[in-house]
């Protein structure tokens, strides 16, 4: 078994956190691989050497169908991991450093339980849907929460939205976010849109502040082809694939399409959507007193 380590330099690490992760590997004969960024902080914090030959860079490169990879931080450093991993069949599991942390498996006081669970073969994975993204700028990319088109100044822009090929409208205002089940719990959710089941087989198209009220966010089959095109009177535009952006071009066309990939998430034992959604929304809580 092989442990593919990511994480981003800007999480706060303490030493406690990483012994005990170095530890837990070398207790189950763990091999492992780790991202540059992280090794320079492992080797920084634990005056530790980590051999060239564990350090991936951009791509994990090919590992081992027998791996796992596990990551430290929040939801963001999920994103950033499954971006990097290039077998999409390695199952991804997160520790939860950050805030909210829909997508991450355990807590830090559940490090020994997880990697338990990877020893004796028991993880509890979930498959997610991936958006294929496809544009002049960006080529062909994925995407495991949400792709948005919004503006980057005062001036709104248009965008054109069809189904199918079919026009649904031509959205007057700050821009749409189109979003899988996984993602409905992000961006899409602060700008309005709907709570999903994560193995809900959907997309959402969701309005950034527009121009008309009566447009509300729209749920659709994942089998169904969304077009956006996007225009701009003056200023400028952006893309964002999960947590990466890029510039985009006057009368540029963004497609979206669910991915023939998927994602194996990790997901903590005996704990449903519906528990996490009490726990992180706080929906439990009696605000009245």
């Amino acid at each position: 078994m092989k442990i593919v380590l990511f994480s981003r330099p800007q999480i706060n690490h303490s030493v406690e956190d990483l012994e005990r992760l170095f530890r837990l590997i070398a207790h189950y004969g763990f091999d492992f691989a780790i991202n540059q960024e992280f090794a320079k902080v492992v080797e920084s914090m634990l005056g530790t050497h980590i051999e060239s030959e564990k350090i991936y860079g951009e791509t994990t490169g090919e590992q081992p169908a027998e791996s796992v990879m596990v990551c430290y931080g929040g939801d963001g450093t999920i994103l950033e991991a499954i971006h990097r991993l290039d077998n999409k069949r390695i199952p991804v599991a997160g520790i939860n450093l950050g805030h909210l942390g829909f997508l991450t498996s355990a807590t830090r006081d559940g490090v020994e339980a997880l990697f338990e669970q990877i020893a004796t073969d028991s993880l509890n994975i979930q498959p997610r849907t991936l958006l294929t993204v496809e544009g002049e700028s960006i080529g062909r990319m994925m995407a495991l929460n949400e792709v948005a088109v919004q503006r980057l100044e005062a001036t709104m822009i248009k965008v054109e939205t069809r189904v199918d090929k079919q026009l649904v409208a031509q959205y007057n205002g700050d821009g749409v976010i189109v979003s899988s089940p996984t993602g409905s719990t992000a961006y899409s959710l602060s700008a309005g849109g709907p709570i999903v089941a994560p193995d809900c087989h959907c997309f959402l198209i969701t309005p950034l502040a527009p121009h008309n009220f009566g447009m509300r966010p729209v749920v659709l089959p994942d089998s169904a082809e969304i077009v956006l095109k996007i225009s701009m009177r003056q200023g400028r535009a952006m893309l964002s694939i999960d947590h990466r952006t890029y510039s985009l071009l006057d009368g540029e066309t963004i497609t979206i399409r669910r991915a023939e990939e998927q994602i194996l998430l990790v997901s903590p034992h005996n704990i449903s959507f519906y528990e996490t959604l009490h726990s992180k929304m706080m929906w439990d809580a009696d605000i009245r007193n």
